[in-house]
């Protein structure tokens, strides 16, 4: 008689389990609907961007790994298939239409692109934080030296992004403490889930104790195409997307990071002409030879 009871007992521990992974699931996508109400309510874009975060979240809240995480446990086999250390330069981009975040480590003078990682969430809309509680994340070029890393966050480690660059205080946006950092939520930061962030913090901190100063962060709304930019010709935001989009061609034409300047209150990119381009900080002055622009970007 005993066997049955321990079978009963087993059965109903596995249906608690399934009941409590159940509520956890529909507490956390509660949370998002609440969260996103607005993008739920808007532009198709908003729904899918929307749809991403729950679907994020709740495969976070279940301990699955997100769609697109590489093997998290062969860092160092990835890295060699690369022809790649941990201890070279780093450069990180970031597309928040895409949930994505890039790592490009520097070989033979130039970066070459690593490892793509998902984005468990960010929070906003497409466009760059603005002020204090508007629960933007950051869109723009920036720099993060070692002080700006804390391995004791409350999301388990990040960074932080050094937001307002020149270019936010020169159109008088306002923010703090706005991070790369561990777990699946965000007010204004980009999440990474804890052990995506542990991976980046190994190679962020190599870099680092390797001698690189600083790494270029360089954060977008989507990936800069020249579709994607047509498409959002009529939105108000397209002059400062369209500016960004200059910096990331330069990029991507070279592998080496632009020189960023911020002259008239816009952002100047000068080609790159050496990897350790990417250590220097955001210029507050025209370049040589640069006319100052008018203000009149968003």
């Amino acid at each position: 008689m005993r066997r049955p009871r321990q079978d009963r007992s087993r059965r109903r521990r596995r249906r608690l389990r399934r009941t409590l992974t159940l509520a956890l699931v529909l507490i956390a996508l509660a949370g998002i609907i609440v969260t996103n109400w607005d993008l739920l309510m808007g532009s198709l874009e908003d729904r899918q961007i929307a749809a991403t975060r729950a679907e994020h979240r709740a495969l976070w809240a279940l301990g699955s790994a997100l769609p697109g995480t590489p093997d998290l446990a062969k860092l160092d086999e990835r890295l060699a298939a690369s022809g790649l250390t941990r201890q070279q330069p780093i450069l990180i981009r970031i597309f928040k239409r895409e949930f994505e975040l890039e790592i490009w480590k520097a070989k033979d003078g130039r970066y070459q692109h690593f490892a793509t990682y998902p984005i468990c969430r960010w929070s906003g809309r497409l466009g760059p934080k603005l002020k204090t509680g508007d629960r933007q994340a950051p869109e723009g070029f920036y720099t993060v030296s070692k002080h700006q890393l804390n391995p004791n966050s409350r999301w388990h480690r990040s960074f932080n992004l050094g937001f307002p660059n020149v270019y936010d205080r020169a159109h008088g946006r306002t923010g703090s403490f706005l991070m790369v950092h561990g777990g699946c939520g965000s007010v204004g930061c980009y999440a990474m889930t804890n052990a995506v962030i542990d991976e980046i913090w190994t190679l962020v901190t190599a870099a680092f104790d390797a001698g690189q100063r600083r790494f270029q962060v360089q954060a977008f709304p989507f990936r800069m195409t020249e579709e994607n930019l047509a498409a959002k010709a009529a939105h108000p935001l397209h002059t400062f997307w369209n500016t960004l989009k200059s910096g990331s061609d330069l990029f991507e034409a070279s592998s080496l990071p632009p020189r960023v300047h911020v002259c008239g209150r816009n952002y100047v990119f000068l080609q790159g002409r050496n990897i350790s381009d990417g250590e220097m900080p955001i210029m507050p002055s025209c370049p040589a030879n640069t006319a100052k622009k008018q203000p009149s970007e968003s």
